[in-house]
């Protein structure tokens, strides 16, 4: 399955959660690009953040902004 849009933002989006502290997490303002929204929506959708407007990574979450951030650093 190619990367689509959709994919892609939430990719992006994962990579905003800074891993080497559990405590921090991101918060989606209401004014934010509607697809930067919708990227939030959709992985608490996935049961992969604690909260439609961004929040915490769940342990899923954390596994997916890992590997997502190898990726990241992989294909620089």
């Amino acid at each position: 399955m190619p990367f689509n849009t959709e994919l892609t933002d939430e990719l992006n989006l994962l990579l905003q959660f800074n891993l080497k502290n559990e405590q921090d997490g991101i918060k989606i303002h209401n004014d934010a690009n509607p697809a930067l929204i919708a990227a939030a929506k959709r992985l608490h959708e996935k049961d992969l953040t604690s909260q439609s407007d961004g929040g915490y990574l769940t342990d899923l979450g954390r596994k997916a902004a890992e590997h997502a951030q190898d990726l990241s650093i992989i294909l620089k």
